[in-house]
């Protein structure tokens, strides 16, 4: 009888100590996907300030993939493509700083709220989506929307 017992919590430490394990190495995919999000929110937070905000063309040579896909209808696929029509874009315009009012990264996707001053003094909401590999940003897509003078709601668009 004593052994039927000492077998029967052998098992159940075996078994607890089982899911206790399983349950660790989702605790650790969890945190490896949080690691993964954090990064691919700082590369697209450094790149979007050296390229749109310091108007630095190298941004595009340190953060974008040759393969680079657009999705702009504007813009041609690839990095060069991307490069040239940013020199366009960047030509007699001043450094800012980006004014980033929201940012959310999953997993290989990241989310920017950008608020856009145009050379007219009026406002752009422009939200991008990239998609990142390997710490390089391989997809983009955008949506602008200009601010209007006056809105049917109370709501802001930032």
């Amino acid at each position: 009888m004593n052994f039927t017992i000492l077998a029967a919590l052998l098992c159940l430490l075996f078994t607890g100590c089982q899911q206790k394990s399983l349950h660790d190495k989702s605790g650790e995919k969890d945190q490896t996907q949080l690691d993964i999000n954090k990064e691919n929110k700082r590369i697209v937070l450094d790149f979007y300030q050296q390229m749109f905000g310091d108007k630095d063309l190298s941004a595009v040579d340190k953060y974008i993939a040759p393969e680079y896909i657009q999705h702009n209808p504007e813009v041609a696929d690839g990095a060069a493509a991307f490069k040239a029509a940013a020199a366009k874009w960047f030509e007699g315009l001043p450094k800012t700083t980006i004014d980033v009012q929201r940012i959310a990264s999953d997993g290989d996707l990241v989310f920017i709220h950008i608020k856009n001053k145009k050379p007219d003094g009026s406002l752009k909401s422009t939200i991008d989506i990239f998609r990142l590999e390997n710490g390089k940003i391989v997809e983009h897509w955008d949506a602008q929307q200009d601010v209007p003078k006056e809105s049917a709601n109370e709501h802001p668009m930032f």
